[in-house]
C-alpha cells in the first residue's frame, strides 16, 4: 500500500541512467511529450556534466528539466533519489552488474520501478531477493519493459481479451511469427548477452535454468506442459520457413509469468513460442539456416574468453553506441500472433511498430510505461514483482497506440 508520502514526492518520474544512448532518446521523447503536462520529472545520472550535455541536446525552451545526481555504487543516493519520485525507470544496465543496488532502494522505499531488462536469471535472483519485501513496501517492481518484452506481452494479453470476446473463451496455444523487422540490436543488448554468456561459464548451472520456461513463475505455478522451442522449421499456419528469434528466451518466460500473475488467464496448459519468419521456398530455407547458425556461431564465440574479447574490441556496437535518427525512424517490426482455443477455434492478431525495435520503439515504450504507472495505477494495486500485462494490461496498450506508435489490431487471417 503506498504512503502518503509516497504520493507527496517532488517527482513523478526520475530517469535514471539519461546519459545512455536510450536515456538520451528517452529524454528526448518526454520533453516534447510532456511539454504542456502536469507531470513533474527529472533527469538522473552520476555525472553533471555529461547530464548537463543531454540537456544541451534538447531545444532551448525545453532545457529546465531537474537533475539530480545518484550513483549506482551508492546506495545512500539511491535511496536519497527513491524518496523524491514515485517511479524510476533505469536504463542502467548490464542489470547483473548494475541494477541490483537500485532494486534493493525501490523496495526499501515502497517507490514504483521499470527497466529495460532482458536478463532472466537476474530478474530470478530479484525475484528471490527482494519479492517479499515488495509486497510490504508497496513498491511495484516491473521488468522488462522495452522491445523485450512488451510486444511479447502485450501482444498476448491482447490476444487473449480478443478471444474472450469473440470465442468467449482463451487461447491455450499460442505463438508468434516475426513477419518483417528493421533494426539492428542495441549496444546494451549485446553487452547483456556478453555478460550472461560470462555468467554462464563461471557458473555452468544458470545454463540449465534458462532453458526452464517456467523459471519465472511463482513457486507452485504447476505448469507441465512441455514448450516447443523454435529452430529451422517450416510453419503450416504461415506457409513460410522459421528460424529462432533472437529475444523468445527471455520474452517467453515473461509471459508464463503474466499467466501465473492473472490466475491462469492463459490456462493451466498453456504453450506458446516465438519465432522468425525467413520466406517460402527454398530460399526461406536458406535464411532460416542462416539465422540459426549464425545465431549459434554468435553464441558459441562469446563464450570462448579470447573471441568474446576480440568482438567486444573490433565487432560489437558498445553501450552507448547506436543509430542515428533517421534510422530510427526507418526501423519498424510486424508481429503476427496465432492463437487456438480449447475448442480449436483459431484467431490472428498483429502487433506493429514504427521505429526501430532497439532504440526508438524502446524509449517510447518505455517512457509510456512509467507514465502509466503514474496515471493509471491506484493504492489498491498492491506492491510485489509484476510484468508488464499483469499490472498495467489496457492502460498501457491504450497508450503505445496514442503515443507510442505501437499498434495492436485483430485481423482477419495470417495475411
Amino acid at each position: 500500500m503506498k504512503t502518503s508520502e509516497q504520493d507527496s514526492t517532488p517527482y513523478d518520474i526520475v530517469l535514471f541512467g539519461a546519459t545512455s544512448f536510450v536515456g538520451q532518446i528517452i529524454t528526448q521523447y518526454l520533453s516534447e511529450h510532456l511539454a504542456d503536462s502536469p507531470i513533474r520529472w527529472a533527469l538522473a545520472g552520476r555525472s553533471a556534466d555529461k547530464l548537463q550535455t543531454v540537456l544541451d541536446a534538447l531545444p532551448e525552451s525545453r532545457r529546465d528539466i531537474p537533475v539530480l545526481l545518484a550513483d549506482a555504487n551508492d546506495p545512500d543516493s539511491l535511496r536519497e533519489l527513491c524518496h523524491q519520485t514515485q517511479v524510476v525507470m533505469t536504463t542502467v544496465g548490464p542489470y547483473d552488474l548494475y541494477g541490483e543496488p537500485m532494486v534493493k532502494a525501490c523496495v526499501a522505499t515502497g517507490t514504483d520501478y521499470c527497466d529495460l531488462t532482458g536478463e532472466a536469471h537476474w530478474i530470478k535472483k530479484m525475484l528471490d531477493r527482494y519479492e517479499s519485501q515488495a509486497k510490504a513496501s508497496g513498491a511495484r517492481i516491473v521488468h522488462c519493459t522495452g522491445f523485450d518484452s512488451i510486444p511479447s506481452d502485450l501482444g498476448v494479453w491482447h490476444l487473449q481479451q480478443v478471444a474472450q470476446v469473440k470465442f468467449g473463451s482463451h487461447c491455450n496455444q499460442v505463438k508468434l511469427r516475426i513477419r518483417n523487422m528493421r533494426g539492428a540490436a542495441s549496444g546494451g543488448t549485446i553487452a547483456t548477452a556478453l555478460n550472461m554468456a560470462e555468467q554462464m561459464k563461471q557458473d555452468p548451472k544458470l545454463k540449465k535454468q534458462m532453458v526452464n520456461p517456467y523459471i519465472l513463475c511463482p513457486e507452485g505455478h504447476g505448469y507441465t506442459s512441455r514448450q516447443h522451442h523454435v529452430t529451422i522449421e517450416w510453419d503450416d499456419t504461415f506457409n513460410r520457413w522459421t528460424a529462432p528469434f533472437f529475444m523468445a528466451p527471455i520474452n517467453t518466460k515473461i509471459v508464463h509469468r503474466s499467466n501465473a500473475l492473472t490466475a491462469n488467464a492463459y490456462g493451466v496448459d498453456f504453450k506458446y513460442n516465438e519465432g522468425l519468419m525467413t520466406g517460402p521456398g527454398f530460399k526461406g530455407k536458406m535464411r532460416a539456416r542462416s539465422v540459426y547458425w549464425g545465431l549459434g556461431a554468435f553464441f558459441g564465440g562469446i563464450s570462448i574468453g579470447p573471441i568474446r574479447a576480440l568482438l567486444k574490441k573490433f565487432v560489437l556496437p558498445k553501450p552507448g553506441e547506436g543509430p542515428s535518427p533517421e534510422d530510427q525512424e526507418q526501423g519498424f517490426y510486424d508481429f503476427r500472433f496465432v492463437g487456438q482455443t480449447p475448442d480449436g477455434e483459431q484467431l490472428f492478431t498483429q502487433v506493429y511498430g514504427d521505429r526501430d525495435p532497439g532504440y526508438g520503439s524502446t524509449a517510447k515504450i518505455m517512457a509510456q510505461t512509467a507514465l502509466c504507472m503514474v496515471q493509471n495505477l491506484s493504492p489498491e494495486h498492491s506492491g510485489g514483482f509484476w510484468t508488464p500485462a499483469s499490472l498495467l494490461g489496457q492502460p498501457l496498450i491504450d497508450r503505445l497506440q496514442q503515443h507510442a506508435g505501437v499498434t495492436f489490431t485483430a485481423i482477419e487471417s495470417k495475411e
